[in-house]
């Protein structure tokens, strides 16, 4: 069983709780702590090589990323692609491609800019691509109606139904509707759709238990981890800077040893 298939039937059952790496290291550790699969954030990965979110880091970096990833994980992983790093549906469907060849067993590719008529052309050409190449790989499509505000709060849940067939039919795995928190609104999205739904975390976001018995079978950490480590290193390294003390930064650590054996397993 291929990677890409194991990390498709998790999920078929239950809720599976994906917190965001950013590099090698972090997906190993977050691999440690008993998660079933691993995702990365495209913002924490950006931000890792010193670019800017949004299609900012060049295919070259990502590409880095993913084959550094696959070489410390047993588990599933599902790299976050963006708008699919290429300025056509061809470009898209080779830079997945790549992704997939160097061990990837899903992605995550967006509408935000693009919008779903052009997006669908590229999930198509994804998955032409993959099946010549004998490629596996699961297509998880977010759509950011919400994040953007695309419609009128009263009319985004049928917008982003309408998106998911059409998703659906050009060949999409799952999907993702990050900044959906109201509980009736993830309940009518998780019924109106065949695809399995991807919710992200949000304040005030309901229970993973909540989640799972309205139907939802992906929860994504998204940015929050890697934005939760910046602030954390912020804290720390300004009052190192101010005080020049060490206490803050020992009190806290994980022990060289063992990040030094965790990695030294991978």
């Amino acid at each position: 069983m291929t990677n890409a298939s194991k990390f498709r039937q998790l999920h078929e059952d239950g809720l599976l709780i994906l917190p965001n790496a950013w590099d090698a290291g972090s997906a190993r550790l977050i691999e440690s702590l008993g998660a079933k699969a691993v995702a990365t954030t495209s913002a924490g990965v950006a931000w890792a090589h010193g670019y800017k979110d949004g299609d900012q880091l060049p295919l070259k970096r990502l590409l880095q990323t993913v084959t550094a990833i696959a070489r410390v994980l047993d588990a599933p992983f599902t790299i976050d692609m963006e708008g699919g790093y290429g300025d056509s549906a061809q470009a898209v469907a080779e830079a997945v491609s790549a992704v997939a060849g160097e061990g990837a067993a899903g992605i995550n590719i967006e509408d935000g800019v693009i919008g779903p008529g052009e997006l669908a052309v590229r999930v198509t050409a994804i998955r032409e691509a993959l099946d010549k190449r004998g490629l596996d790989l699961f297509v998880n499509v977010r759509t950011d109606v919400y994040l953007r505000n695309l419609a009128p709060p009263e009319e985004r849940l049928a917008m982003c139904l309408g998106r998911a067939a059409i998703y659906r039919d050009a060949g999409a795995d799952g999907i993702f509707t990050p900044g959906m928190t109201d509980p009736a609104e993830i309940r009518e999205m998780a019924k109106g759709t065949s695809l399995p739904l991807n919710i992200m975390a949000r304040p005030g976001l309901a229970s993973a238990a909540e989640l799972q018995a309205m139907g939802v079978r992906r929860l994504s950490a998204g940015s929050a981890i890697s934005e939760a480590m910046h602030a954390h290193t912020a804290r720390l390294a300004g009052a190192f800077l101010a005080d020049g003390l060490s206490d803050a930064m020992t009190a806290e650590a994980m022990p060289y040893p063992t990040i030094n054996g965790l990695m030294a397993n991978a």
